[in-house]
Parts: structure tokens; C-alpha cells; sequence
């Protein structure tokens, strides 16, 4: 692998994850921008708001699929776990501080899971059934991000060992839950609030 090739992936694969998949196909199918209603969040979760299932999905697989191809263009020019990892992060970056959007962007739990799957499909379905159980329980989105984002540190300790490709994924599991600080106020808000 030349010297240069990851410096000239890193961003490369951040471009990549800044393209906006929820304003795009907003705009596509004449819906309005994401940004504009609800959390203001460009990503899956918010479109669905719409009350289209269809452009929902469509961000969805688009977020997810640039963390993944992230991680397989990385593959196909040879890179091993280590740099495959930065990859995908650089990816995650990119959609939670896109260049396209003035550095601001989504919350990165599709681009994550794309990330993980692709790069480790055991690690990512053990993440994807950690925040499918979590969501199937308190049929709440943000605790099954706050789930999965809190399950995927310990399992890539696990599953890549003492390496930088875990280094890396914990630090894209930690911005995960920091994009996800106002839900945790609002979830600690509703316990203490029912528990009076």
C-alpha cells in the first residue's frame, strides 16, 4: 500500500459522509427539508416526521450505505482493520459535521451501523440487535442509539482486541452519544419527572 493512500482516503471518505441523504431525498420527493421541523435533524429518524416511509427508508439506507462503502473502498485498496476503521470514522464525521450543511449534520446511528457492518459483520449485528432490543422495549429511538452507542466500546475491545481500529471505534461511539446529549436530558427529565 503506497504511503500516501490513507491520507488521501481519510478525506476522501469524509466527503463522503457528508453528503446530506435526508435533505436530498427530501428534496426529490418534494417534502420539506429536514432541517426545518422537528429535532432540525438532517437523518432518518426526522424525515419519518414527514410521514413518508419511503423517503424514512431511503436516508436510512443511503446514511448507512456511505459508512459501509466507506469501509469496502478502503478494502479494495488493500487496507487492513486499522485503517478500514478510520475510514468509517472519517465517514461518521463527515455526516455528523457535513461540509455540505455548514458543518452540522445528523446524529451518525445509520452511518455507524454501516460502519460496524461493514467492517466486523459480527460486531455490527451484535450493535444493530443491542439498539433493536433497547428500541423494542421502550419503543424510543434515542435509547436504542444511547444503547448501541454505549454496547459498541466493550464489544470491539472483544471482538478486535487491544488495536487501533477499536481506539477508533470507541471514539465514534463516545461523539455518538455526545450527539445525543439533549435526548438524555430529556430522557432523565421524564424519569424524574414520573417519579415524583
Amino acid at each position: 500500500m503506497p504511503p500516501f493512500a490513507l491520507p488521501l482516503a481519510l478525506p476522501l471518505a469524509y466527503l463522503l459522509g457528508s453528503v446530506p441523504f435526508a435533505v436530498l431525498v427530501s428534496r426529490a420527493m418534494g417534502l420539506p427539508d429536514p432541517r426545518s421541523f422537528g429535532s432540525g435533524n438532517p437523518g432518518a429518524t426526522n424525515v419519518m416526521r414527514t410521514g413518508s416511509r419511503i423517503a424514512a427508508a431511503l436516508t436510512l439506507l443511503g446514511d448507512a450505505s456511505k459508512g459501509a462503502l466507506a469501509v469496502l473502498l478502503g478494502r479494495l485498496a488493500g487496507f487492513e482493520t486499522d485503517a478500514l476503521a478510520l475510514c468509517g470514522v472519517a465517514a461518521f464525521i463527515g455526516h455528523v459535521s457535513s461540509v455540505f450543511l455548514g458543518f452540522r449534520g445528523g446524529k451518525g446511528v445509520a452511518t455507524a451501523a454501516g460502519v460496524l457492518l461493514a467492517l466486523e459483520p459480527g460486531l455490527g449485528a451484535a450493535v444493530v440487535a443491542v439498539w433493536l432490543l433497547a428500541f423494542r422495549l421502550t419503543r424510543i429511538s434515542a435509547v436504542g442509539a444511547i444503547a448501541a452507542g454505549l454496547a459498541t466500546p466493550p464489544l470491539a475491545w472483544l471482538l478486535l482486541g487491544d488495536s487501533l481500529a477499536s481506539v477508533a471505534l470507541t471514539a465514534m461511539a463516545v461523539i455518538l452519544l455526545l450527539r445525543h446529549h439533549g435526548n438524555v436530558r430529556q430522557l432523565l427529565a421524564q424519569h424524574r419527572a414520573g417519579a415524583r
